[in-house]
């Protein structure tokens, strides 16, 4: 059996998880019926096919020991490691659940409640419709198990098969060494403390370069464990007039549709928009699509002030491809990036003990999160059933209330929306409004 040790930035994703704020990522899919019985066919054949993707056999358990060879160091003591799971059963990750009229409805829910932690941090939700020509399958991966590339090769490989390869990842070495002397344990914490109070103290700095600019509390609250979520459906064409005519790129655009939306949103709810510019985190890959890459998380990011405030949408447009922009000359290393790197030299143990800390300090650093994750241009299926939409879900982090995860499939723009359901119950209005905020965006490039 081998072990393959968490990295430094997966082992801060294991360590900030609560109960009320569970670290996965989700991804509702909903495919075309041609039976009634199709949602459970798929269900036997995802179990099926799970059981030979060895990503999806891996559990995660604490390293208090040397992994490998006895004289090997885990720079990771008191961090974790993956390793197969000799009791892997995927009936365990794969669930049945009663026909539903509401997709959405039920991935919230589902959203909500966390992983089970001694076993592959994973589950694959089957909901038959009740109009019997269409099922949906919620996917759930654990943030310590997979990025959202990642996570899709894992989805792709109990999918029908498709030209995405799967190779094999390297494993990661622990450098030799020998364990930590247990006498120099307080040693130990206090450089892991003091690793996590400079991390703390960059998100700090980035938190501090954005003070002059308003948030809204409806983007932040006290968590109340529970979910919410959305879905928008955009045809990618009306997205691509806008760029054509504005230029920047499909993925700025998509960005200003964001804050317009938070615009009409607020407004409508009575909250007013005026001088709000919350600070928007957009995670960066670094990981190649198509090429072998370690297990878990290669991410960066860059921070971004979103023009909520500002009644012109091609102005709204204008400063966010101004902002990325300069953001991509500096590099995904600097600002709210420099946090995710900073976490490769912070001890193990200084993510074991910081991790709730860290996450707590995630609303000093950003208001809320908009992430891209690319598919595949294929046309996906599972039992012959095609693919025709599909949600990617980000999580929460602790005192915030919305996230926004986008992909791009077949010609069409999936955003996937999860809030905290207390503070967030008009979530659909907010639905309405990214909808709404195309159409405005075209007809002002239209009357330019």
């Amino acid at each position: 059996m081998t072990s393959d040790l968490l990295a430094p930035l997966d082992l801060a994703f294991w360590h900030i998880e609560s109960d009320r704020h569970p670290m996965h990522l989700g991804a509702l899919g909903v495919f075309s019926a041609h039976s009634p019985t199709a949602g459970a066919h798929a269900a036997d054949l995802l179990a099926a096919r799970a059981a030979a993707v060895p990503g999806l056999r891996m559990r995660i358990r604490d390293v208090w020991q040397p992994v490998g060879s006895p004289l090997a160091l885990p720079l990771a003591f008191g961090g974790a490691a993956r390793e197969p799971d000799p009791d892997f059963d995927p009936m365990n990750h794969v669930r049945l659940h009663a026909p539903t009229g509401d997709f959405q409805a039920v991935a919230g829910r589902l959203m909500e409640r966390p992983l089970e932690r001694n076993r592959p941090p994973w589950e694959a939700h089957v909901l038959p419709g009740e109009d019997g020509v269409s099922f949906a399958v919620l996917f759930k991966f654990h943030h310590a198990l997979a990025d959202g590339l990642r996570a899709l090769k894992l989805a792709a490989g109990v999918l029908d098969p498709v030209d995405l390869p799967e190779r094999g990842p390297r494993p990661v070495e622990p450098p030799r060494g020998l364990l930590p002397d247990v006498r120099k344990l307080p040693a130990l914490l206090r450089g892991a403390l003091s690793d996590v109070g400079r991390a703390l103290d960059i998100g700090a700095s980035v938190a501090l370069s954005t003070l002059g600019v308003r948030s809204s509390s409806a983007l932040t609250s006290e968590s109340s464990g529970t979910r919410r979520t959305a879905g928008v459906v955009l045809d990618i064409d009306d997205v691509h007039k806008v760029r054509k005519a504005v230029g920047g790129t499909v993925n700025d655009v998509l960005i200003a549709v964001v804050a317009g939306a938070l615009r009409r949103w607020l407004d409508e709810r009575g909250d007013g928009s005026e001088g709000i510019a919350p600070r928007a985190l957009i995670p960066v890959s670094k990981r190649r699509p198509r090429s072998a890459q370690p297990q878990g998380n290669r991410l960066s990011g860059y921070l971004i002030r979103l023009p909520v405030g500002d009644p012109d949408p091609l102005r709204r447009l204008d400063t966010v491809r101004t902002a990325m922009g300069r953001r991509k000359d500096a590099g995904p290393n600097r600002g709210a990036g420099a946090v995710a790197l900073l976490a490769d030299h912070v001890p193990a143990l200084g993510h074991r003990l910081g991790g709730p800390l860290v996450g707590q300090a995630a609303r000093l650093w950003f208001d809320i999160l908009v992430t891209s994750v690319p598919l595949p241009g294929l046309g996906l299926r599972l039992g012959g059933h095609p693919l025709t939409e599909v949600y990617p879900f980000a999580p929460l982090a602790p005192g915030q209330s919305l996230a926004v995860a986008i992909s791009t499939y077949r010609g069409r723009v999936h955003y996937g929306l999860v809030a905290d359901a207390r503070a967030v119950p008009d979530l659909d209005r907010l639905a309405r409004a990214v909808t709404d905020e195309v159409e405005t965006l075209i007809t002002a490039c239209e009357s330019e």
